[in-house]
């Protein structure tokens, strides 16, 4: 199975991940891109959830979550961004895991917090993306000290930033994040290296 954000930019999509989908059976996105994705491809509205086996036996339960690609409200934002999805993975006796997409939108994550926190595990897309002719240059994902406040809200115990470093429009990057953290107070919940296994 493959959670994906949004179909329309090569920084969540590239031609190389193109390819990998073909051999995954089950790929979740936004339902205009498995319109256009076809194939294993199934698209998840708002809050909309999906029963996953698992293989040891039981389900999870994936569910679609707002975000918005960029500053303001979504019907502004979707028609020059597009449309992206979050996901929230739920199921009995396992960590509830939230993943944020290209989310800008801080009343997004709220509204989540409302209905999933806290959760276990935030892996939030940060790097504040910018172009300058869109938006005024403002962020079309988090930045880092939106991504501290994202944290904050979920009541995150653990936060894996992504999506913040190798394309040249990320404007913050893993300095950036480390230090918005660290003058939030939320430092010890940062997980940058896979193998850090702290609860």
């Amino acid at each position: 199975m493959v959670l994906l954000s949004h179909d329309e930019h090569p920084d969540n999509l590239d031609d190389s991940g193109r390819a990998l989908l073909a051999d995954v059976p089950l790929t979740l996105t936004t339902p205009g891109g498995a319109r256009r994705l076809g194939g294993g491809a199934r698209g998840l509205a708002d809050w909309e959830s999906i029963d996953l086996d698992r293989p040891g036996g039981g389900t999870i339960t994936v569910t679609g979550l707002p975000a918005i690609h960029g500053p303001g409200a979504r019907e502004l934002v979707e028609p020059i961004t597009g449309q992206v999805v979050g996901f929230a993975l739920t199921g009995e006796g396992l960590p509830t895991v939230y993943v944020s997409g290209d989310n800008a939108s801080l009343d997004a994550v709220k509204e989540i917090a409302e209905r999933f926190g806290p959760v276990d595990t935030a892996i939030l897309f940060a790097g504040a993306p910018r172009f300058p002719v869109l938006f005024d240059g403002a962020p079309l994902v988090l930045d880092s000290a939106q991504a501290a406040q994202a944290a904050e809200i979920l009541g995150a115990r653990r936060v894996v930033p992504v999506h913040y470093d190798s394309w040249a429009h990320f404007t913050e990057g893993l300095e950036d994040l480390v230090a918005a953290f660290t003058a939030a107070g939320l430092a010890d919940r940062l997980r940058l290296d896979p193998t850090d296994t702290r609860r």
